[in-house]
């Protein structure tokens, strides 16, 4: 076969062998990756497995939790940051890129962890966190030492004029982005997320050789990529210069100015040549706002990552005013995020497909309707998210169904950026109780209470004093009343795992086509996945019974969070949250 030439606008590049296949009379083109047929599992170290009784998930813990994985049908392990840090932000704020936080363990540690998950077939990814670092890290020591020396200019620092800022950014955890440089009340320094996190100089050749030595490191030693943090900040727009004001605060959301920011592209493929590629690396960008011209720059062949998380859903309703005026978002918006998202990447690249992570409140409290949360639901929604096109990460207990933790006082969050939000919206005149509700369905709290691992003391998390309070439905929601309950949640999971990786569906599954069907009709989500195979997908978001028309006689029920179907060959009547995939 000639091989096909296409030009980007970077350079030209030889795509071979590749994946054609025609479907529905369009030709779908893919190079093959190792990646593609994984399942990916988020971890967050803090609040995983505590090994050593210090309340505190370290990577002792995780590695005894390593089979729990493997037979869940786990392939890819991200963890979030373990690096050395104040934890200012949980670990997005590093002191040492090189060493493991004594809190999470040791390098002797973390080499077991690859080493024991390597046996398992099993792929161990890092956090990267390249936009910012601590202001304990000693580049950020020296620049204080010595603005105007070699390190001053590993970070934007710019003379104090009296009264007046630079710009009028607001950070993403609220207050101006410039904060007086330790020992200089002359200077300031750029920092868009806390002001421990300073913001690195992306400019500076010097920065960039410093950041790629580092990845490459870590891929030398066995890691087998990163999931890549707010890398989109990385370049700003120059000269500093203020937007409108859209907040009391008198600033502006950071937001405008990296609408207008150029040229980031440069940085990030100099990033993959230089990283990614020569390691055959997995590489997950964490992206907002890219253009659509711009994804196959993003994700297509031989583009920045290997793939970008799909936030079209957990970003939907959101207000510049904050949380508080956000919309929430119903079953028939869920439906159209995806359904969007899915046809603007098309066949140009691989999403990496959530409900929850990190920075997310728990998918089954933010997606189904108030009111209507079962275990017949939270089968449904992980149905509707896991049969995408893309692949699938599921974020830790997300497998059993965690759900939110509703606050009672402001003094049991731990996030700054929960804190902000609380505050935005009593100034905004919320009362106590309007603000509490608004932060315990957004808060990234919700995602970071530790993981319910049986009912005992804790949780079965730790046998000390755990950093953030357990949500005290541990008891009826937990890995140990799932793990042999055929009819759970985790069962279920396992079962959409294995569905997957069934190599009569796999191509199918993996790199079919995704066509919605009956989009229009309410509270359905439904969907074919088109390849060798012909499958659809049908999900009710409703208690209220729903008759689906067929487009043909269904062959074989594949999946069915009821353990009864009422089908016949023209239609189906979907019960309560029924959700099925049938092979036509």
């Amino acid at each position: 076969m000639k091989p096909l030439l296409i030009n980007e606008g970077r350079q030209e590049r030889l795509l071979f062998p590749l994946i054609h296949t025609l479907y529905n009379e369009r030709i779908f083109t893919m190079q093959k990756k190792w990646w593609h047929t994984k399942t990916a599992y988020q971890i967050y170290p803090k609040s995983f497995c505590d090994s050593n009784g210090d309340g505190i998930g370290d990577l002792p813990g995780i590695i005894s939790k390593l089979d729990y994985l493997k037979d869940l049908g786990i392939d890819i392990i991200w963890l979030s940051p373990i690096y050395c840090s104040p934890l200012a932000d949980q670990g997005y704020d590093i002191s040492d890129y090189y060493n493991i936080d004594p809190r999470f363990g040791t390098m002797d540690d973390m080499d077991l962890l690859i080493a024991e998950a390597k046996k398992r077939d099993m792929y161990i990814l890092l956090d990267l966190v390249v936009n910012h670092c601590s202001d304990e890290h000693e580049w950020f020591q020296k620049a204080c030492e010595d603005p105007d020396g070699k390190y001053g200019n590993f970070f934007y620092i710019t003379d104090k004029k009296e009264g007046e800022l630079p710009c009028n950014w607001r950070s993403y955890f609220g207050g101006p982005v410039w904060e007086t440089l330790p020992g200089h009340p002359d200077k300031q320094y750029l920092h868009v997320f806390h002001r421990k996190q300073p913001d690195l100089n992306w400019e500076n050749p010097e920065v960039r050789e410093e950041i790629y030595k580092n990845i490459n490191w870590w891929l030398d030693r066995g890691v087998s990529g990163f999931r890549i943090d707010a890398i989109i900040n990385i370049k700003k727009k120059f000269p500093f210069a203020d937007y409108p004001v859209d907040r009391p605060d008198g600033l502006s959301s950071i937001q405008n100015m990296l609408k207008e920011a150029t040229g980031i592209g440069e940085f990030l493929s100099e990033m993959q040549a230089r990283t990614f590629g020569p390691h055959n690396a997995f590489s997950v960008g964490e992206v907002f706002d890219e253009k659509d011209e711009e994804l196959p720059d993003f994700i297509g062949d031989g583009g920045y990552f290997s793939s970008m998380f799909d936030f079209s859903t957990t970003i939907f309703g959101g207000s510049p005013n904050g949380w508080y005026d956000r919309k929430i978002i119903t079953p028939d918006d869920y439906k159209e995020c995806c359904f969007h998202s899915q046809q603007r990447v098309g066949d140009i690249g691989y999403l990496s497909n959530i409900i929850e992570n990190h920075d997310e409140p728990r998918g089954v409290s933010h997606y189904i309707p108030d009111g209507d949360l079962s275990l017949h639901s939270k089968k449904l929604l992980a149905t509707m998210y896991f049969m995408l096109r893309g692949l699938p990460f599921i974020y830790q207990g997300q497998e059993i169904g965690m759900e939110n933790l509703h606050f009672q006082s402001i003094d049991q969050v731990d996030d700054i950026s929960t804190i902000d939000e609380y505050h935005v919206a009593k100034n905004a005149g919320l009362n106590e109780k309007e603000a509490l509700s608004c932060i315990s369905r957004y808060s990234r709290d919700n995602a970071r209470t530790p993981v319910q691992w049986n009912d005992s003391a804790n949780a079965g998390f730790t046998s000390g004093n755990p950093w953030l309070p357990l949500n005290p439905n541990y008891k009826e929601i937990n890995v140990a009343l799932q793990e042999n309950d055929p009819d759970s949640l985790l069962s279920f999971y396992k079962e959409l795992i294995a569905l997957r990786k069934n190599p009569e569906y796999k191509e199918t599954i993996v790199y079919g086509e995704l066509i919605p069907y009956l989009e229009e009709q309410h509270n359905l989500m439904s969907y074919y996945r088109k390849g060798d195979k012909t499958l659809l997908v049908l999900g009710n978001f409703q208690k209220e019974p729903q008759t689906v028309k067929l487009p043909s006689a269904c062959r074989k029920v594949l999946l069915n969070n009821y353990p009864q179907l009422n089908i016949s060959d023209d239609s189906v009547i979907l019960d309560n949250y029924q959700a099925v995939v049938i092979e036509l």
